[in-house]
């Protein structure tokens, strides 16, 4: 008996993502903002009945790993930043590790990296910037931030070179892009591999370019207190269709394969392979030419992202807005802190609004940040500080440019407070006034 139409699969389909939108709707009221009494969490994510919705229709499709979503979003993400390919990875810190992994592939020949080679980075930033040097057994060698960008200082990369130096890797701080200029003209002087860590500032523009296409590799993180969110996830970006290729088998098993999930016999020779010491003719999907690993998406998280990235014009926007809103409200406030400053040549799209207290004021950046938080303002310190005095780091092999005191300085006295599109004009305003008060009342 044919089904009506009524009740036909594309219909019911129909009908169950609007009863979605209408539970988003009844679901997640917003509140009203009570100055003191709601939180204002630093980060966050900022979604609408779309991205329920994009869940649930991948999730009616019952494909549980990557798929249509995931194969969408990666052809409109690369074109939203302007590279040629894409690939979706589980999170932020596995792009990093896939990123610097593809430069160690045999299929590089002499430039691939190899264990004892030096890879410079900064001291101030995020673990999974540093962890993959380490985990390839390689050596990072890591320069000072200076403040007020909170960006390497370029007068050490000089400093920083070896005969062993083969790569530079490292992170837009906040969002801040560091001096591209001069690290890629010192890439290029020295024949250096460039992995650029774009997790934090998704929008952000060098010389009317977005961050993240510099790089021969770059990576993105679309965790919920980043710029985009698919709850988990990440990316990593490249122009070279070779280690494109590279990327896909680290993250796919390390496969040799190129087939898409659901694919079979895209090179068209599937049982005409003689790799290694194989037997002819055996299954190209089960030949790995690298030691890998499984880091693929959902469907379900692409599809998240697919909504977000709708959106991502917008809350770059709203970031940059933020930014000045609060750079206006807490000028009165420069005798306290040194308030952060874009770097020259750089429209930033910023992560946090990162502040360090002066030492001339009488502050201290621990009592400070308690308060905060106490008054329903919600700080982080910029992650790691100095990451050379961090316990995992502890009796590892690495070199130093100099004493890094300014990366002793953020750890220290640096905290960032929130400008993510979730905060209205009213919440950065009772920012800044609690600030305000704070520094008078504890001076």
């Amino acid at each position: 008996m044919p089904s009506s139409p009524k009740n036909d699969k594309a219909n019911l389909r129909a009908e169950i993502l609007e009863l979605v939108s209408q539970y988003h709707d009844a679901a997640f009221l917003e509140r009203a903002f009570v100055p003191g009494k709601t939180y204002l969490p630093p980060s966050g994510k900022v979604c609408d009945a779309k991205e329920m919705q994009n869940i649930v229709e991948s999730a009616l499709d019952c494909w549980l790993t990557t798929g249509r979503f995931a194969d969408e979003f990666e052809k409109k993400f690369a074109q939203w930043i302007g590279v040629k390919h894409c690939s979706l990875v589980n999170s932020g810190s596995s792009a990093n590790l896939v990123a610097l992994t593809a430069l160690t592939s045999h299929l590089l020949g002499d430039k691939r990296l190899k264990p004892g080679d030096e890879v410079i980075t900064v001291a101030t930033g995020f673990p999974t910037t540093v962890n993959p040097i380490l985990q390839n057994q390689l050596v990072p060698v890591f320069i000072d931030v200076s403040l007020p960008t909170y960006n390497a200082d370029m007068t050490q990369l000089k400093k920083a070179l070896s005969p062993k130096t083969r790569a530079i890797m490292m992170a837009h701080t906040l969002g801040n892009p560091f001096d591209v200029a001069a690290v890629m003209a010192f890439a290029r002087a020295h024949d250096l591999w460039v992995m650029e860590d774009n997790c934090d500032a998704l929008g952000s523009l060098y010389d009317g370019k977005k961050t993240g296409t510099f790089g021969h590799i770059s990576t993105m993180s679309f965790y919920p207190a980043h710029h985009m969110t698919m709850g988990e996830g990440g990316a990593v970006l490249t122009n070279d269709d070779l280690l494109n290729r590279i990327i896909n088998s680290f993250r796919d098993w390390g496969r040799d394969c190129w087939c898409k999930t659901g694919a079979c016999n895209t090179c068209g020779k599937r049982f005409g392979w003689k790799l290694g010491d194989l037997p002819e003719g055996y299954d190209h999907k089960y030949i790995y030419s690298h030691v890998g690993y499984s880091m693929k998406v959902t469907d379900m998280q692409a599809a998240v992202g697919l909504a977000q990235l709708k959106k991502l014009d917008g809350f770059v926007a709203r970031r940059r807005a933020n930014f000045v809103f609060l750079s206006r409200a807490l000028a009165p406030l420069k005798k306290y802190f040194v308030l952060p400053e874009a770097t020259p040549d750089s429209d930033p799209s910023w992560f946090g609004f990162p502040l360090t207290v002066r030492e001339e004021s009488g502050l201290k950046r621990t009592e400070l940040v308690q308060e905060l938080e106490r008054r329903g303002v919600g700080t982080r310190q910029l992650f790691a500080g100095n990451i050379t005095r961090q316990p995992a780091y502890q009796g590892l092999r690495y070199r130093t440019v100099g004493k890094l005191p300014g990366a002793d300085r953020v750890m220290n006295d640096t905290f960032w407070v929130g400008l993510y599109p979730g905060l209205t004009e009213a919440m950065l305003t009772y920012t800044a006034k609690t600030l305000a008060d704070l520094c008078v009342s504890f001076k």
